[in-house]
């Protein structure tokens, strides 16, 4: 059975849930139960303005009854969402794939306060095509690559790609020099989640992690380093590299926790350079490359 289609609004897509079991008997207090910090009121007022809606793609209402597993969608919102003025740019536009160059500080999909300022969102407004789902996150401080699934019946195929390993991911970054370790070298770990929630930790056990890191220039106080993922754990390659001694030049999450979000903080610099992979669907080989750079002097944006 296909997913619901859930019409995007002011360019911005839906987001989905499954009602999960529990006493509830309407999905209004389902919803309540689920985000208790957004709160009843808001949520009545969102079923008032139709911003909820059922399977079928109409407004559910303050009674709609609760079925656990039913599929609904809902649109986010945000009272003051601050502006990003940094600009994305399209490298690649077919029926099944599109493919775009991420600014630093710009998140990919809706999350936390950012609902309208996302790379899906834009695209979907530039584009018009509200089936775009993107294919692999980038965290919102890095920049660089990032895929999108153009079509829901060929999705599956270019998703197999990450989920088998069949594509090559290539980042760069700026960090401290390492004079004394020997390159190139595979670091393996277990990352775990850390603290607070948002940041992720090294922990003993068996590895889920590997990057492979090389140096592409030696510079002065700083190298570039190319880091090439094997697996995708959650800010893997900024884990890994505070974990060598060489954490990437700007991150305020690693090694440890040292600044608050702040819009005039210089953008880490981590960039998703190149991603290479035969194509699912007619088996060519594709190669795309960022056009960014990176800046040890950097301010905001790159």
């Amino acid at each position: 059975m296909s997913r619901p289609a859930f019409p995007p609004r002011d360019g911005v897509p839906a987001s989905r849930l499954q009602l999960p079991p529990g006493p509830w008997t309407t999905v209004l207090e389902a919803l309540v139960a689920k985000f208790p910090r957004i709160g009843d009121a808001a949520w009545r007022d969102r079923i008032a303005r139709g911003l909820v809606l059922a399977a079928d793609g109409k407004p559910v209402t303050l009674d709609t009854p609760a079925r656990p597993g039913a599929e609904i969608g809902y649109y986010r919102e945000v009272a003051e969402e601050r502006a990003i003025a940094a600009r994305e740019t399209i490298l690649h536009v077919d029926d099944h794939l599109v493919v775009a160059d991420k600014p630093h500080g710009l998140p990919v999909a809706p999350t936390g306060s950012f609902v309208t300022q996302t790379l899906l969102t834009r695209l979907v407004a530039t584009l018009g095509n509200p089936a775009l789902v993107p294919l692999h996150r980038i965290d919102r401080e890095t920049a660089g690559l990032v895929m999108f699934s153009a079509a829901p019946a060929t999705r599956g195929a270019y998703q197999a790609l990450f989920r088998q390993s069949r594509i090559a991911k290539t980042y760069e970054a700026l960090a401290p020099a390492l004079p004394g370790v020997r390159f190139p070298l595979v670091r393996r770990s277990r990352i775990e989640a850390g603290e607070p929630f948002f940041r992720m930790r090294e922990a003993d056990g068996t590895a889920n992690s590997e990057t492979r890191i090389d140096v592409l220039e030696r510079g002065e106080p700083h190298w570039r380093y190319r880091l090439s993922p094997v697996s995708g754990r959650k800010h893997q390659l900024r884990v890994h590299m505070a974990a060598l001694g060489a954490p990437i030049l700007h991150d305020p999450w690693y090694p440890v926790l040292r600044e608050a979000d702040d819009p005039a903080r210089a953008p880490l610099q981590l960039l998703a350079r190149a991603l290479a992979f035969d194509d699912p669907i007619d088996g060519r080989s594709r190669v795309f490359e960022s056009g960014l750079e990176l800046d040890a002097g950097s301010g905001p944006g790159i």
